[in-house]
């Protein structure tokens, strides 16, 4: 697919993954047109070559495809379908396809399949991990669910936010694999920030014991890339801490709707909730270090 032949894409929701996402699709050479809630976050892909929209539902009548990465199922529900004239539902035209990078309850994401499919217009969840780092390097894992025929339409877009991409099933099922993943990412980012405490009370060298774990048994993503900052306690903003506590709450229903006991998970996210409500929901979920440290 050349430069001149790419679809007009639109992007809502300019946040931390969404920005970088969206200037790599711009660098990519997609027609992109942006639109944030917060305009003021327009502004950079703009001054990169990009067109703001005053509303979703001009970004959605700018696009072939809409791409969504906002923070939870009522956002999303809200961009295509809120506000009437105003949402982005209203702008799309048949034939389109709406790729959403949020992460939301499955059965949220059902629900707008089904409803854009009464619009004659495709629907993919399309939950992504990676974390910031991937977003702005192009490397994320991107789980999808939906139509294979849809992926693939759109797959030339996935490959520019992606290293794999992932096709797990009918809607929905990219969001469940993303609950498996944040589950993940709750028991070994709290292992990293339980062992870093344990390695700091015993007065070892931790950068040279990171180092060192990082390549044996116990290398993980989470000990690369956050146990620096659990040790410096500073926690810049990756991924909210408190979005990722809604991330488990959808995490620990799909468990309990399959009677399923998650007990790590919901140990983390006790944590988590002791954490925002001292005021650090919006700090890096590497902020798990605090509790750890007392």
């Amino acid at each position: 697919m050349t430069r001149s032949s790419r679809p007009a894409v639109s992007f809502i929701g300019l946040g931390a993954l969404g920005a970088p996402i969206a200037m790599n699709l711009l660098a990519a050479g997609f027609p992109l047109t942006v639109h944030n809630r917060s305009r003021q976050r327009e502004q950079p892909l703009v001054a990169a070559g990009a067109t703001a929209a005053a509303s979703p539902a001009a970004a959605g009548a700018a696009a072939e495809w809409l791409c969504l990465c906002v923070s939870d199922g009522p956002d999303v529900e809200a961009v295509l379908f809120g506000a009437g004239t105003a949402s982005a539902s209203a702008g799309l035209r048949p034939g389109s396809v709406v790729i959403d990078f949020s992460t939301i309850d499955p059965g949220i994401s059902r629900s707008l399949a089904r409803r854009l499919e009464h619009r004659g217009v495709a629907y993919l969840d399309a939950p992504v991990t990676g974390g910031t780092e991937g977003a702005r390097a192009g490397t994320l894992s991107v789980l999808v669910g939906g139509g294979a025929t849809d992926l693939e339409r759109v797959r030339p877009l996935l490959e520019v936010v992606g290293g794999c991409i992932t096709h797990l099933g009918p809607v929905g099922a990219g969001q469940q694999a993303k609950a498996v993943n944040q589950v993940l990412v709750a028991g070994s980012y709290a292992a990293v920030a339980e062992a870093m405490a344990l390695g700091q009370r015993l007065g070892l060298p931790m950068a040279a014991v990171r180092r060192a774990l990082a390549s044996g048994a116990a290398g993980s993503w989470a000990l690369e890339h956050r146990a620096e900052a659990m040790l410096a306690g500073s926690f810049p903003l990756g991924f909210k801490l408190a979005l990722h506590r809604k991330d488990l709450a959808i995490a620990l229903a799909a468990a309990a709707a399959e009677g399923l006991a998650l007990p790590i998970t919901a140990q983390v996210a006790a944590i988590e909730d002791s954490l925002i409500a001292a005021g650090h929901g919006g700090e890096d979920v590497a902020a798990l270090a605090r509790w750890f440290r007392g």
